[in-house]
């Protein structure tokens, strides 16, 4: 069985090494022999980053799906000595994230779960908001079907209202420009929007504004960015 679970951060984006990655998580980074990643490519791209102790052909990746069986990732657990890291495509493993089933079947065998310092969207986004950070929720996706989605963020924005919660959500990147033209169109005037495109990029841009201010500055360029939207009632 391993001995320790490394909860490894990667980029949000293209972006210098050392603005995303302490050198700790770094130098444990390039030590580890065997990973568990969401797609095998991103994480070999993210160990040239990195950089490798050794051969990056000698390191094992295991891909994680949202219906790997827990039995698979118990044998990846058990059937390896030493240490292992976990990496996402979201930056950091387990936060909206299927990498929260590794960690959870982690504690239920006693293996030591180290988590590492690194990018949180979320948490980035919530910080750069000026909105509530005491109380918040993160939603994920919002429906795509335009009826749908309407009536969820009108659902939202009463949650948020009656709760003092800012709410929180993302969108496939190619329909970002969709989706803001939704909020505009759906929430109240007064209700204040977070955009945040590109974090810890070249590319970043925050900006927070209610809607009715929204709908008087010029429209953002958000096609095919990642972006966090993020809301106040």
């Amino acid at each position: 069985m391993i001995s320790t679970l490394h909860l490894l951060p990667v980029s949000l984006g293209q972006a210098p090494l050392e603005q995303w990655l302490p050198a700790g998580a770094r130098q444990q980074a390039s030590e580890l022999k065997t990973y568990i990643a969401e797609n095998a490519k991103s994480a070999r791209a993210y160990l040239k980053q990195t950089g490798t102790t050794g051969p990056i052909q000698d390191v094992t990746i295991h891909t994680l799906g949202a219906k790997t069986p827990e039995a698979e990732i118990r044998r990846w657990l058990t059937e390896t000595s030493g240490q292992i890291g976990l990496v996402s495509e979201a930056g950091c493993p387990a936060v909206a994230d299927p990498g929260a089933r590794v960690v959870l079947l982690a504690h239920q065998l006693n293996i030591h779960v180290v988590p590492w310092v690194g990018p949180s969207s979320i948490l980035l986004g919530l910080m750069a908001s000026g909105l509530d950070g005491q109380r918040f929720t993160f939603h994920g996706y919002v429906p795509i079907a335009p009826a749908e989605r309407g009536k969820q963020l009108k659902s939202w924005e009463q949650l948020s209202s009656r709760h003092n919660q800012t709410q929180l959500f993302i969108e496939t990147p190619y329909r970002n420009q969709a989706m803001f033209t939704t909020l505009l169109g759906t929430l109240n005037p007064s209700t204040r929007l977070c955009v945040a495109r590109a974090l810890t990029t070249a590319d970043e841009w925050i900006r927070t504004d209610t809607i009715a201010g929204w709908k008087r500055a010029p429209l953002p360029d958000l096609d095919k960015f990642p972006t966090l939207f993020l809301f106040l009632a």
